[in-house]
Order: structure tokens, then sequence, then C-alpha cells
């Protein structure tokens, strides 16, 4: 029994700082990618603004971008009560992205765990998967927009129809992808259906959802528009339309603007969740590349 223990390999004390060094190289790297990435962004902004004025060119085609900073101000400055504000119209932008990715990110997963859980559904639902995937969207945007009006449920419906594809395709590829020797593994060990999905099936797809998730944030705020841009009393798409047909391309900008910062804060929120969530992957694992 002591020849046993003996041979055992037990860290020593002074291997133990190893791995938060490792962690806090890791915390460093986001950091200077930010700073990076602000820098390019200064840059070309600094192209823009000078880059318009040098060649002349005129601001209906490509305003200045101090001429956007402007715009987006004056329209963050009046009541978030006013219909010619940025605040109202971005509100209800908002409420339709969320509504829309939310509902159709949970019929788009429970769907998925239906069709990996029962081979005879995936068999009959297949078809229908495929051709309602290959059908454009925006051409079916005028037809939600009749049959449920000009509120806010047709937008949502078409955020929905949008979003509902990406969650429903990556989850059920990850509730494919797990390891049949796990499953075989519990299976020995006696364990019910329900356990082998809770235990290996989900956990194993969950970074597969999450891709799935972050294509339908990007495509979430792209179908809001377009459903706004078929018939809507308000919204950012309502705005843009506004100050296309008065040549305003500085305010069409500024709008611009305010849906890449909804995209950007949407993405962001769905990585901080998915950083608590798979605490348990190596990180950013699935990032790395290789340099010289």
């Amino acid at each position: 029994m002591t020849a046993q223990v003996s041979d055992i390999d037990v860290p020593t004390p002074t291997d133990a700082p190893a791995a938060p060094a490792a962690a806090r190289v890791s915390r460093f790297r986001p950091s200077r990618m930010t700073v990076g990435s602000l820098v390019l962004l200064v840059v070309l902004l600094a192209v823009w603004e000078f880059g318009v004025r040098l060649f002349h060119v005129p601001k209906f085609l490509l305003p200045p971008f101090s001429d956007v900073v402007v715009a987006m101000w004056e329209g963050l400055a009046t009541s978030p009560f006013a219909k010619d504000g940025l605040w109202l119209h971005t509100g209800v932008t908002l409420w339709e992205i969320v509504l829309g990715f939310a509902l159709g990110s949970a019929i788009g997963l429970v769907l998925a765990i239906v069709i990996s859980e029962f081979e005879p559904v995936e068999t009959l639902t297949r078809p229908y998967i495929a051709a309602l995937q290959s059908l454009p969207k925006v051409a079916v945007a005028p037809i939600i927009v009749m049959w449920m009006g000009f509120g806010i449920g047709s937008k949502v419906a078409i955020v929905c129809l949008i979003t509902f594809f990406p969650v429903l395709v990556t989850s059920i590829a990850g509730f494919k992808a797990i390891d049949l020797d796990r499953i075989d593994l519990l299976r020995s060990l006696s364990a019910t259906r329900w356990q082998i999905f809770t235990k290996a099936k989900f956990p194993s797809a969950l970074p597969y959802v999450f891709a799935g998730l972050d294509m339908a944030a990007a495509f979430s705020v792209v179908g809001a528009v377009v459903g706004e841009f078929v018939g809507a009393q308000s919204g950012l798409g309502v705005m843009i339309l506004q100050h296309d047909g008065q040549l305003d391309t500085a305010g069409s900008f500024a709008v611009f603007v305010i849906l890449s910062l909804l995209g950007v804060a949407l993405t962001s929120a769905l990585r901080l969740v998915r950083r608590r969530v798979l605490s348990w992957m190596p990180v950013d694992e699935s990032h790395k590349t290789v340099s010289a």
C-alpha cells in the first residue's frame, strides 16, 4: 500500500502558481486587443472625416463623420417621448429585437431538443425545415405585416422567424456531436434518458447553442429593421426611411450607428452569459491561432 501511494505524482506547492499565471496572461490579452480595436476605429473615423473633405464628396452621398455626430446628438438631445427623436424609436426597435430574439431562440432550441431525441420527428420535419430555411425572409416580411398589421407584433414575428433557424440548426448539430462513449458509460450505470440528456447531451451541445445565438443576435437587428421598412409607425427603420426621403444622409448614418451599438450590446451580453455558463470550458481554446 505504501508503494502504491509513493508512485502517485503529487503536485508540489511550487507548481500551483502556474495556472493562475496563465489565467492572468489570458486576461491581459483581451485588453490589448480592445486597445488595438479602439485605435483602428479612431484611424478609420479620421480617414472618413478628412477623406470626405479632401475629395469634396457631396454630403448627400457621404457626410463627414462630424456631421453624423451632430445628427446623433440632436436626436438624443430630444425628449424620450418625442416622435422626431432617437430615444422613442430606439426603444421600439430594441423591444422588437428582444422579444423576437427570445421567442425565436426558445422555439428553435426546444424544437432542436425534440428532433435530436426522437428520430421519427427529424425524418418527418427535415424537408419542411429545409424548405422554410431556403425561403427568403425579406420576401415573407410584407405578407407577415399584411397578416398581423403595422404594430409591434408583425416585427416580432419577423425577428422570430429570422432568429429561429440559426439556433435550430446549430443546436441539432450540437446534440448530435456528443461522444457516444459518454452515452454508453451512462447507460452502463443505468442512467435514465433524462439523466443522459441533462448530464451529457445538453452540456456538450451548449457551445453549439451559443454559436447559434450569436448569429441569431446579429440577424435579429436586421429582421427588426426589415419589418419596419415594410410597414411600421415607429422604430429606427422608419427613421431611416424618413431621413432618406429628405436626403439627410447624416441622420441615416446616425441611425446606423445606433443599430450597430444595439447589435454590439446584444452580442456582448450573450458572450458574458456564455462565459458564465461555459466556465468549465478552456479559455479561448476555440479561438487560438498558430503563428510563427
